[in-house]
């Protein structure tokens, strides 16, 4: 998890660790995340590598919900409506990547 967050933190250009605890929780809701979006049970990336485009989709979505924690949109593209939406495109054309499929 220190290494996720440290990336998060990265992303985020934060320098402080004020934040972590929260940090931490939100990364926690973007690999439950992601491992629900990919057909993975719960805990599936606490045993196993995490691929990197799954890594940088988990590392864009908990900065999304640091940046947007109020309900705004928040961060960089503060002024575009369109951010969020474009976010949530990202980060499931990356989880599809590595998505489990059924067969």
């Amino acid at each position: 998890m220190s290494d996720l967050l440290e990336k998060v933190k990265a992303n985020l250009i934060l320098e402080h660790s004020e934040d972590d605890e929260l940090l931490e929780r939100l990364i926690l809701t973007a690999l439950s995340y992601a491992e629900s979006y990919q057909h993975l049970t719960e805990g599936y990336y606490s045993e196993n590598e995490i691929p990197a485009t799954t890594e940088q989709a988990i590392i864009m979505l908990a900065s999304h919900f640091y940046e947007s924690r109020d309900g705004s949109t928040a961060g960089f593209f503060s002024d575009n409506v369109n951010a969020s939406s474009q976010v949530w495109n990202t980060v499931n054309l990356l989880l599809r990547l590595d998505r489990r499929w059924q067969v």
